[in-house]
């Protein structure tokens, strides 16, 4: 949502964003940058964890900072400070030339090394936005919030059965000012939460245990979340009685299975098996020594046979409540929604503006991101979603049209290959469907395919009502290492013929 400047932090805008921003600049201008840009973020991060209904733990802390970043001779250069002063900016802007300078004579020596151009991008100046929630967490007394925490873990301890409860939220407050030197600024406010409850159950006669957590997903929402954003009581009433279940059901029986995948755990399958597939940089081999490759590589792009023709997914900086969601990214572009899989072909990929201008593209999509001042923007996920079907069926409805088959709940466990080929995924709950219905809990299930055989096996997709905006907060990419947010929003869907382990036959072997 366009926010008024009175929406933004007013602590934040009474620091000295502008004159920062024009003393470094101008500094890397004189120094002969051809191009370079000032960010300057304050990103608060607290967290409240509990134990059996008793807070455990508690932290909050503020990284404030800024960075310059320069292309000098066809070289990046990047340093960043804390000392809010025009000189102490001038000065970073220096160091930030000179480490360009540093990198281009030692491209030119090893004789390695490609020029540094970046994609244009209209220019968009003094631009404001502000993140979609309504009670900033941070406003909320932390009384009420391990209070809140407390009360709904207590009631889960009530329950039959249950043993022991977890509970914590997370929450970020992320400002962000950015300017450069194509006349480029913006001032962005965004604001995320991560509420979560386990809970466990032991058997006193075997001392087998089973956990169950909550399936809300984190979102870029405030307070609102917690006090009538989401079916708290409906998921807290449930828990006890899956759970119970659960520890009671039988083992799977391996072999193939048509699955109907809910968004609760789809989401985490289209992150690992395209989400990361389809960042270019990766595909081009960019992050091969930490993050991993691509079986999606560039020279497929328009003929890669990604899924079954039913498969359209998006990436998208813009979807409201989405944690990956910007007015513009950390490049000064734009957020925009574009195809990454449409009718079941690869048509697109994650780009920041030097990927695009390497690779032909006329313009970024927006996804470059730092995760704190003292970082350089990276190449990292938008908002990866499988579309739903307009008219598309309820959940109940794919599961009736299902013979043989499981309904999966939840995410869990995961694993795929450094390529995002292939994989093995568990979840929370698992469901043997018999004749189009649901005939009770299973336990050690895993399901394990090729990234496109497994979207390839997708024979149906559920309509808007099904479609839920998943994610997490803990997405690692780069070196060093930096941690994002990313939502991924999917309809419950049917796959058909599907692989499925018993992970406790598997761990026998």
């Amino acid at each position: 949502m366009p926010a008024a400047p009175h929406d933004l932090d007013e602590t934040f805008l009474a620091l000295p964003l502008r004159a920062l921003a024009d003393a470094a600049l101008a500094r890397a201008r004189a120094l002969g940058a051809e191009h370079a840009d000032f960010r300057l973020e304050r990103v608060r991060s607290a967290m409240w964890r509990l134990r059996d209904a008793r807070t455990s733990a508690t932290s909050d802390s503020t990284d404030l900072g800024y960075a310059v970043r320069v292309v000098h001779n066809g070289a990046w250069g990047f340093a960043a400070g804390v000392d809010l002063t025009m000189d102490a900016a001038a000065r970073v802007a220096g160091q930030a030339v000179a480490m360009a300078k540093l990198s281009a004579a030692v491209a030119a020596t090893a004789g390695t090394g490609e020029r540094v151009e970046l994609a244009d991008e209209p220019v968009h100046a003094d631009r404001t936005w502000v993140s979609s929630y309504d009670v900033d967490p941070f406003d909320v007394p932390d009384a009420d919030k391990t209070g809140l925490l407390a009360e709904w873990s207590a009631r889960l301890l009530a329950a039959p059965g249950v043993a022991h409860v977890d509970a914590h939220l997370l929450a970020a407050q992320e400002n962000k000012f950015y300017a450069d030197t194509a006349g480029t600024s913006t001032t962005q406010q965004r604001i995320r939460l991560h509420p979560e409850l386990t809970a466990v159950a032991v058997d006193p006669a075997t001392g087998d245990f089973e956990s169950m957590r909550t399936l809300a997903p984190p979102v870029g929402r405030g307070w609102e979340y917690l006090t009538g954003g989401y079916d708290w009581d409906g998921e807290l009433a449930r828990i006890p009685e899956h759970l119970a279940e659960k520890l009671r059901a039988p083992s799977v029986e391996p072999g193939s299975y048509d699955l109907v995948i809910d968004p609760s755990n789809l989401w985490l399958t289209i992150h690992e098996s395209v989400g990361h597939a389809t960042e270019l940089d990766r595909a081009l081999g960019y992050e091969a020594a930490y993050a991993g490759t691509s079986f999606a590589t560039f020279d497929q792009l328009g003929a890669l046979v990604y899924g079954s023709p039913l498969m359209h997914v998006t990436g998208d900086r813009t979807a409201e409540h989405g944690l990956a969601t910007v007015g513009y990214d950390d490049e000064g572009v734009a957020a925009q929604s574009w195809d990454l899989v449409k009718d079941g072909i690869l048509t697109g990929y994650q780009l920041d503006r030097r990927i695009a201008k390497l690779t032909g593209f006329p313009r970024s999509n927006g996804c470059a991101y730092a995760d704190s001042p003292g970082h350089v923007p990276v190449q990292r996920m938008a908002n990866v979603s499988l579309r739903p079907a307009p008219d598309g069926p309820s959940t109940e409805e794919l599961i009736s049209g299902v013979e043989r088959g499981i309904y999966l709940v939840g995410d869990r466990s995961w694993s795929i290959d450094m390529q995002r080929y292939n994989f093995q995924f568990t979840q929370q709950r698992a469901f043997l469907i018999r004749n189009g219905r649901l005939a009770g809990q299973l336990r050690d299930v895993a399901y394990q395919a090729t990234t496109t055989d497994f979207w390839g096996s997708m024979t149906a997709v559920g309509g808007p009502q099904t479609y839920v905006l998943g994610g997490a907060f803990n997405c690692g990419k780069a070196q060093p290492g930096q941690i994002a947010a990313v939502s991924h929003g999917c309809p419950s869907a049917v796959f058909e013929g599907v692989n499925v382990l018993n992970t406790a036959q598997e761990a026998g072997h």
